[in-house]
């Protein structure tokens, strides 16, 4: 009917004849546009990728859907996982920051709705070449000179745990590749947990120029891949040092709910000891200046040097803003207060389908080095229904049973997948029949307040791995509480089976899913999801 309608205004307008040669044209491709190849190209437009082809000569809206591939671990799943799809009058498409290689469909619809277009071909996003390497986003050539301690900042390098810097004074005498420059080197650090890092040029004051790379290490700073191109930094001396954090906007999925429980990440400042961040309901009256504002919201002060944890959940709709500044050792600010940043929390008065309720393999991030506002990192993101992130970081199941009125109730969920107790494995003043317990009560409370309790079993641990990364000791008796525990959840009406997917052969987490021993990491927070997507049954 709509289409009918269109037509008949359409012809109105500008004339019968002329809306039916249009309507002609576009069911029959006179113009021959379903099968004409389309011609992608990629350009950076400040910090964002932008994607052109050339416009078809007929009147149309191109649709732009925005996937990643699954595992191909879990039987009947689509190769597919859709993140976004929108619509455009024009041959461009900015695309969607993604902080893992994602590749595009196009299609296009024509004036009276009819598909007149869909491409047979993907197209990948270009910010994740092959061998990997670090892709710059910040440019400082001689249109836009650096000042002596400039923010270098690139997309991220999938499952980098940290970064290597080189400054060279030349390029280097091969490009690429995982061998140090030698004697080009002026500077080289491998302590860079993010994807930015602000270098001090101070000591090479009196040079034009410089070139920096970097290359993405693991968790024992084994190189994943190749250095990048080395780039030309023109500096220039009378510009102003920056004196506050670079709030980290670049390669994240905004676009994507975030968790109920915040994290702020930013990229550091090169003196500072710590940080303090605070959160707003309101936008700061002035902006980088150098005082706390009166009526904050929350202020928290941390050690960490690139990110910090929202000890509160924030589930009231509405708009929130934060801010970071630098603190010395004493606790003293070192400059002034960054950007402030703007988030929206969702309204969820009218109560959810389903949440997610449990500890920071919920909550998100991995790799080590990757926060929850990371969403590669969430299994959630990767679910292929609407689901709201309730989980919390460093929770035991008696803290996520703690926080039940608080943090799962408001929300009225109709179903709440439950999973927590990893963090109790390891823990060796905690027992299964301590976890079971927690779970117990957890299942009292859904029914109580008709929620449908959907429990994930545990995954195994790697104690090697965990040492590595956390240089914490875990309970010899681990798997024996797995066991325990997870024949509990096995005996629950409604519950799904992960643990049998992330086995390695010596029976422990599998490294390629998992590189800190606990929490998946992409292709394992991928896994997970695919595996929840092939029950979908199980949810009301």
């Amino acid at each position: 009917m709509k289409k009918i309608a269109t037509f008949i205004i359409l012809a109105a307008l500008t004339g019968s004849f002329a809306v039916l040669i249009l309507f002609i044209a576009e069911k029959t491709d006179v113009l021959q546009i379903r099968n004409r190849p389309l011609e992608i190209t990629f350009s950076q437009e400040g910090d964002d990728t932008l994607m052109t082809w050339r416009p078809f000569p007929y009147p149309c809206t191109y649709n732009i859907t925005t996937v990643s591939r699954t595992t191909g671990l879990v039987e009947g799943s689509a190769p597919f996982h859709i993140f976004k799809q929108e619509d455009s009058r024009f041959a461009s498409y900015v695309v969607p920051r993604a902080p893992i290689q994602t590749y595009y469909f196009i299609s296009a619809r024509g004036l009276f709705g009819n598909e007149i277009f869909r491409s047979d071909k993907i197209y990948a996003n270009p910010n994740f070449p092959t061998p990997p390497h670090p892709v710059s986003i910040y440019h400082y050539g001689k249109d836009n000179p650096a000042s002596l301690m400039p923010f270098l900042v690139w997309h991220t390098v999938p499952n980098a745990v940290c970064y290597e810097l080189e400054i060279l004074d030349a390029p280097p005498d091969v490009e690429g590749g995982i061998a140090p420059s030698g004697t080009h080197q002026l500077f080289i650090t491998q302590k860079i947990y993010t994807n930015g890092y602000q270098v001090d040029l101070r000591p090479f004051k009196g040079k034009p120029f410089v070139y920096w790379r970097a290359r993405a290490l693991g968790l024992k700073h084994e190189p994943i891949g190749e250095f990048s191109k080395a780039e030309k930094i023109v500096i220039d001396e009378s510009k102003p040092l920056p004196n506050c954090p670079l709030i980290n906007n670049f390669d994240f999925m905004d676009y994507l709910p975030q968790p109920i429980y915040h994290v702020f990440d930013w990229i550091p400042l090169n003196s500072a000891a710590k940080y303090e961040v605070e959160l707003l309901t309101h936008p700061p009256a002035v902006e980088n200046n150098s005082e706390p504002t009166p009526d904050a919201a929350w202020r928290q002060i941390s050690d960490d040097m690139s990110s910090c944890y929202d000890e509160y959940g924030r589930p009231y709709a509405g708009p929130y803003w934060w801010r970071v500044r630098a603190l010395d050792a004493n606790n003293q600010p070192v400059g002034v207060w960054s950007n402030s940043e703007k988030f929206i929390v969702d309204d969820y008065t009218q109560g959810v389908n389903t949440a997610v309720f449990g500890d920071s393999i919920s909550h998100g991030g991995g790799a080590v080095s990757y926060s929850p506002r990371a969403l590669q990192y969430s299994y959630e993101t990767y679910i292929d229904f609407p689901v709201v992130n309730i989980s919390r970081s460093g929770d035991t199941s008696r803290t996520t049973l703690e926080r039940f009125n608080q943090d799962v109730l408001p929300l009225k969920p109709q179903n709440l997948i439950v999973s927590t107790g990893a963090n109790c494995l390891r823990a060796t003043n905690i027992s299964a029949e301590d976890v079971i317990a927690d779970l117990t009560a957890i299942d009292r409370l859904c029914l109580e307040n008709e929620i449908r309790p959907i429990y994930l079993t545990l995954m195994p641990i790697n104690p090697a791995n965990l040492q590595n990364a956390f240089h914490t000791p875990t309970d010899p008796n681990w798997h024996a509480k797995l066991d325990k525990i997870n024949e509990y959840i096995r005996n629950r009406q409604y519950h799904i089976d992960l643990e049998p997917y992330f086995y390695d052969a010596n029976g422990t987490l599998d490294e390629k899913l998992s590189i800190d021993g606990i929490h998946p990491d992409l292709r394992g927070k991928m896994l997970m999801a695919e595996i929840i997507n092939a029950n979908r049954k199980l949810f009301k």
